[in-house]
């Protein structure tokens, strides 16, 4: 999926050829060719679909997010960094959709975020309401302003409220399951700033993209460090929008077609240098789950764009899964249909595994040490296995509203396969392209 860079001038590799991003061309001596003959006929343009590749690796994201507020690996942070590729996608996705007018291209893409926002904000709420919460108490705010914070359930401007704790500890869920819930909401603040931002930020990055690139690394350095601090929840909206903003903006380089006239041995050289610096500031500022790059704001953005970078430039922009990974192929149309269902949904169900085993223990043949031991050493495989069911019917449950958000037709499971034929022979046609969206018992604010 490679944007037209052609209309910002020639780029047929000619010597002297105007290249809008000033990468310069290799000049031959060679005297020019003879024309060729013209083709008998000139083959039809390819139609223009989803790009296969983008899709897995979006795919692959969640898994490895879901996985990791599973058991809390921090190790993934640095194996796959699910946000930054997350954020790259939807960056290419915007900048190929801002070919319309911005003003519809922001409004569908905050009507397609809002609606399966508002179911699961509408059960999060009944059930805090439900076990005794009231906004007003136990906050430093006054009663209006925690009454109004309440809005970013519904428009995911700031930070949502939440009880640190709610029920008990002996309730079916844990008392910090408020937390749980509440904590990826975080990723569609920033995507939401992304969207409205993205009309400006493309223009920056056509007139000056270098510098439009490199500047949320920068950002990062000053925000990210400590050189200079921002309070409260503003702070860490600005600091997630400088961190992913790098990766953002190269999503529009790989849909303008930047990555592409870049040598790859370049390209794949400095993203290495860029992620070794990534490192080495984390072995230096550890925090306090070691090598999480969540809690180093300057590792995870160096480290994520040095990424990025690696898998967009080898991307092969499939039509199609080949080989093995076709087998795969319904999977990785459901969960791009369906990511935002996936994402937000997540971690409340990785939390409602647990009153589903706990009463395991009390079944009769539990009643010995080497039973429940071999149940305490297997339980977070348990969880794991337990948790994807229940993504499945969190996906028949809400799924559907996703469609309605995009205004397409509701399908309970859409994962590719072909519609049944109807009497008159019609059969359906192929799953619409999904939406470009989208990151362990304690809280991570950082959902990646």
């Amino acid at each position: 999926m490679q944007g037209s860079y052609g209309s910002y001038g020639s780029n047929d590799g000619a010597p002297g050829a105007y290249d809008p991003y000033g990468v310069p061309h290799q000049r031959t001596t060679d005297a020019a060719p003879a024309p060729a003959p013209e083709p008998a006929a000139v083959a039809p343009k390819k139609a223009p679909g989803r790009d296969r590749y983008l899709d897995l690796l979006r795919s692959i994201a969640l898994v490895r997010v879901v996985v990791y507020h599973l058991f809390g690996w921090a190790w993934l942070t640095v194996l796959f960094p699910s946000m930054g590729v997350m954020f790259a996608l939807a960056g290419s996705l915007m900048a190929r959709s801002l070919s319309r007018p911005a003003w519809g291209v922001i409004r569908g893409r905050v009507r397609r975020l809002l609606p399966p926002l508002w179911a699961f904000s509408a059960v999060v709420l009944a059930l805090m309401f439900a076990g005794g919460w009231n906004p007003t108490k136990n906050t430093e705010d006054g009663p209006t302003w925690a009454l109004l914070e309440l809005v970013n359930y519904i428009v995911p401007i700031g930070a949502p409220p939440f009880p640190w704790h709610i029920g008990s500890k002996s309730g079916l869920l844990e008392d910090t399951w408020a937390v749980q819930a509440a904590g990826p909401l975080w990723y569609l603040r920033a995507y939401l700033w992304f969207v409205v931002a993205s009309p400006l930020l493309l223009w920056a990055f056509r007139r000056v993209p270098w510098a439009t690139v490199f500047a949320p690394l920068a950002l990062t350095a000053v925000v990210g460090t400590g050189l200079v601090t921002i309070p409260g929840e503003t702070g860490n909206a600005v600091t997630d929008f400088a961190v992913y903003g790098g990766c953002w903006v190269l999503g529009f380089a790989h849909q303008e077609g930047l990555l592409k006239q870049i040598p790859r041995y370049v390209a794949i050289s400095c993203a290495g240098l860029l992620m070794a610096f990534g490192l080495w500031w984390a072995s230096g500022h550890l925090g306090p789950d070691g090598w999480d790059l969540n809690d180093i704001p300057l590792a995870q953005a160096t480290w994520s764009f040095g990424f990025v970078v690696i898998l967009l430039q080898y991307s092969p922009s499939w039509q199609e899964l080949p080989g093995r990974l076709a087998k795969w192929d319904k999977l990785v149309t459901l969960s791009n249909n369906r990511a935002v269902t996936i994402y937000l949904w997540h971690n409340m169900l990785i939390m409602a595994t647990i009153p589903i085993i706990d009463p395991v223990y009390e079944l009769p043949f539990m009643q010995s040490d080497r039973a429940v031991a071999a149940l305490d050493s297997t339980y977070m495989i348990w969880m794991f296995c337990l948790v994807w069911p229940l993504i499945g019917l969190a996906v028949l449950a809400f799924g559907w509203i996703e469609d309605l958000a995009a205004k397409r037709p509701p399908r309970l499971w859409p994962n590719g396969a072909a519609r049944p034929t109807s009497r008159r022979g019609a059969s359906g046609g192929p799953t619409p392209p999904a939406g470009d969206t989208r990151g362990s018992s304690r809280r991570r604010r950082a959902s990646v």
